[in-house]
């Protein structure tokens, strides 16, 4: 794997890192006060490709690769962590669909995703089955030329206001076997949703839950063949955990830039703060984690490139280290600012907040440590 970024791939992160510096980074914080879902830059940024990063071409998507999009994600994430994380997984939902949909499908639905006219969530976890997703109980049963739904999915960011909903549904028996993935348009009869979570972070972005209720779909909407769907959610989730690795990057590099600046502003016991040696040795630290992290995702991302059969347990130890290095960066540069770190005044106490999710949603950091044990045994 090569360390040095070739030209496309400099200008590809630094479109994206324009982009933040322009159209995040200066609206992050009313976004977070006023839990503002910022639509029309979502738009933006799907017309700089970002919105169908790995999606062929021939359907509006940008064709680029895991690697560029983990370049991508970095870089959106500095801006404004929780709306690249949605971008993210507006992404997922789109491969799916361009990945396993039939040409019909692709056709159907992805030239207005790839350009976020219509904008997707991805649906699998439920308020009983979390970590356990083979345990999903969302019924799918068939009734003639339509598949009618009824149960309901948890924590789904965009809930309420995505006009695509990509579920992972039971269809079969119980187990990963007997799910399948199915996509409910928004404005179906039988579809409705819960409040809006309040949440600690990612308040940029709506999660509530999504209900059916003899919710009527055709089988059409099927994704892949039924009792495939599970093996789908997990194919996305690896580029999924790549993704939110790669926003932890981007969240604590902003942090840490942030202290860097602040610690040759501040000024105690007639010095600069960055002159003493515990400053430096705590920004030593932080920038060698956060290096360390990136080089885990950058490997991690092209062993999924090349279809590497190592490709799950990289992406899984990828993202547990990333997200826990990243939330101790942020954490760290907090503790750096001292009583300012702690006012909304900074941004470090919404990195830390942001942050936080990233070690649970994706797969928590428990079951990436289960996947990657998982693997090592079959070796």
């Amino acid at each position: 794997m090569p360390f040095e970024l070739n030209e496309e791939q400099l200008l590809v992160q630094k479109t994206a890192r324009d982009f933040a510096t322009g159209q995040l980074a200066p609206f992050a914080a009313k976004w977070d006060e006023d839990e503002i879902f910022p639509i029309p830059t979502l738009r933006q940024a799907a017309g700089l490709g970002f919105a169908g990063i790995y999606v062929k071409d021939d359907v509006g998507g940008s064709g680029l690769s895991r690697f560029d999009a983990a370049l991508i994600f970095e870089e959106l994430a500095a801006g404004c962590t929780p709306t690249a994380a949605y971008i993210s997984i507006h992404n997922m939902a789109s491969w799916m669909i361009d990945r396993f949909g039939t040409d019909e499908q692709r056709r159907t639905w992805l030239p207005k995703l790839t350009r976020m006219e219509l904008i997707a969530s991805y649906c699998l976890t439920e308020a009983g089955a979390g970590s356990d997703a083979a345990n999903l109980k969302t019924k799918a049963a068939r009734d003639g030329e339509h598949y009618v739904l009824n149960g309901g999915k948890a924590f789904i960011s965009g809930a309420g206001v995505s006009d695509i909903y990509v579920c992972m549904v039971r269809t079969g028996a119980d187990g990963p076997k007997g799910i399948s993935c199915v996509v409910v348009e928004k404005g179906t009869k039988g579809l409705s949703f819960g409040k809006n979570e309040r949440k600690m972070g990612w308040r940029s972005q709506p999660t509530a839950t999504v209900n059916f209720e003899d919710c009527r779909i055709p089988l059409g909407n099927r994704i892949g063949a039924e009792g495939e769907g599970f093996r789908i959610a997990m194919m996305g989730l690896d580029g999924g955990r790549i993704n939110i690795g790669a926003c932890s990057l981007g969240a604590a590099r902003a942090a840490l830039e942030q202290s860097q600046r602040y610690v040759v502003e501040r000024r105690q016991f007639g010095k600069q703060i960055g002159e003493f040696q515990a400053t430096q040795f705590k920004l030593a630290d932080m920038a060698t984690d956060l290096e360390a992290s990136r080089l885990m995702i950058w490997n991690a991302a092209a062993a999924l490139d090349r279809r590497d059969p190592r490709a799950t347990m990289l992406c899984a130890m990828a993202k547990r280290f990333a997200s826990d290095n990243a939330s101790k960066i942020a954490n760290d540069a907090l503790q750096l600012h001292g009583g300012y770190g702690y006012l909304k005044d900074f941004p470090l106490e919404r990195h830390v907040r942001d942050l936080r999710v990233h070690q649970i949603l994706e797969g928590t950091n428990e079951i990436m440590r289960v996947i990657i044990a998982r693997e090592m045994m079959r070796q």
